[in-house]
């Protein structure tokens, strides 16, 4: 497939370390300093990344709230003008075609947002589904950019530029219009990152000029541009799936735990009968959360297998605090258990961090696995999910006038072995990386 341009890749084409092939084949930047260095900046202060690859549909008409409420399997009926909610989007199988955001203007005028990966294809489910109804449907990413503004001191900085708009009573998952530099947009608080942040929709032939003023207008807040390489483990530490990686339509809500946001007692959305099926019958596997015992990341689709045997040779170390000694080699079992989804270090918490789809019987809390990275087992531990923040406090906090955070406590167990993650009030949809590309994992 031929490559795709944001309205902002000169910059990044000058500004970047590297630029890799992304979701919907657009051009993204990997890094621009550090992945590790914008991972941190982003959970300690305020960063900045180009997410203009998302879709973005909209949709109008007497119809078009009652479209939505059969195309997504969350409420909307019962949403406010100025409010977000996040859904996926099944098929007849409760299969998941995208993970989305549906914004509300009116009763008769909605946005819905696409992961970048599926755009194309969510863009024509929603048109062929529009058919023959009172709701008329317009992709209208391609004169929209998108630009996210993320960490504790996202809204200290925002409210020295941003007018038109109350940021003290912008809600969690709420919008409203603004104006920055002149630039009329529309401003979300929302993001992908598990950290206090904004989503900015502004129109395409807007987006260097609110760029670069953000960049020069944000220095006292210690605001960077970070790449797509802090945002897979910013995302992963959170436990937020990634259409492409993570999510498919070969996976219903249920397997990757974001069975919460179905809401059962609309009578009439597409895959209903098929999600009440699962629920009935139960789950095969599950999306769980890993720590390794590893310094590299495992790759999208590494073999999870149970704890075979301990070798009977032992192995002598020849570093460390514990030189002479010996260790236990441990063998993976005959059967493979599940497969790796993504990987990457998580920087805040320390740890080298994955998901993976797991059969239920080895899902619980504490399991003990292995996983083969690089054809070497890897002792890996099934954890409790976030990873980061599992109480969501910090994407909800109350905003203050200047906040520098610290890395917050570690995860605390989940409700249930097994039963998967337990993201907050939804991720959102984001850019997924190209599948077969180096952006697959945590490599990027």
């Amino acid at each position: 497939m031929p490559e795709r341009r944001s309205p902002l890749y000169d910059f990044h084409a000058r500004s970047a370390r590297e630029l890799v092939k992304g979701g919907g084949d657009f051009m993204v930047p990997l890094s621009y300093t550090s992945s590790v260095d914008e991972h941190l900046n982003v959970r300690g202060n305020v960063g900045m990344q180009d997410l203009s690859s998302m879709g973005e549909v909209d949709i109008k008409g007497p119809g078009a709230e009652r479209l939505i409420r059969r195309l997504l399997v969350n409420e909307v009926a019962d949403m406010e003008p100025g409010q977000v909610r996040y859904s996926t989007i099944c098929n007849d199988k409760g299969g998941i075609v995208d993970d989305v955001t549906a914004y509300k203007f009116d009763d008769e005028h909605f946005m819905v947002v696409t992961s970048s990966g599926p755009r194309q294809k969510t863009v024509r489910w929603i048109a062929e589904h529009a058919a023959g109804t009172s709701a008329y449907v317009t992709d209208i990413t391609g004169g929209t950019a998108l630009l996210v503004v993320q960490g504790p001191r996202s809204y200290a900085y925002l409210k020295t530029v941003a007018e038109n708009v109350d940021l003290d009573r912008l809600k969690f998952f709420r919008f409203s219009t603004a104006r920055i530099a002149d630039v009329d947009l529309l401003i979300s608080r929302s993001g992908y990152t598990g950290e206090l942040g904004y989503e900015l929709y502004t129109p395409a032939e807007q987006a260097l000029v609110l760029w670069e003023h953000i960049l020069r207008t944000s220095r006292a807040f210690t605001l960077q541009p970070y790449g797509i390489g802090a945002m897979q483990s910013l995302r992963i530490e959170k436990a937020y799936p990634l259409h492409g990686p993570d999510i498919d339509e070969s996976y219903s809500p249920f397997h990757v735990g974001l069975d919460r946001w179905i809401a059962f007692e609309k009578r009439d959305f597409i895959g209903r009968d098929a999600l009440l099926r699962i629920r009935e019958q139960g789950l095969d596997r599950r999306w769980v959360g890993l720590i390794l015992e590893s310094e590299a990341p495992a790759a999208a689709g590494d073999k999870v297998y149970s704890i075979g045997d301990v070798a009977t040779f032992r192995e002598k170390m020849f570093s460390g605090g514990e030189a002479g000694a010996h260790k236990d080699t441990l063998l993976p079992g005959e059967r493979q258990v599940g497969r790796v989804s993504c990987s990457a270090r998580g920087h805040t918490v320390g740890k080298m961090l994955a998901m993976a789809y797991l059969n239920t019987a080895h899902s619980w809390l504490g399991n003990n696995l292995i996983v083969e990275i690089n054809g070497r087992p890897v002792l890996a531990r099934v954890a409790a999910t976030p990873f980061f923040d599992p109480q969501n406090n910090r994407v909800r906090a109350r905003p203050r006038d200047d906040a520098r955070a610290e890395p917050g406590p570690g995860p605390r167990p989940g409700p249930q072995p097994g039963s998967g993650p337990q993201p907050g009030p939804g991720p959102g949809p984001r850019p997924g990386p190209q599948p077969g590309s180096p952006l697959d994992i945590g490599g990027h």
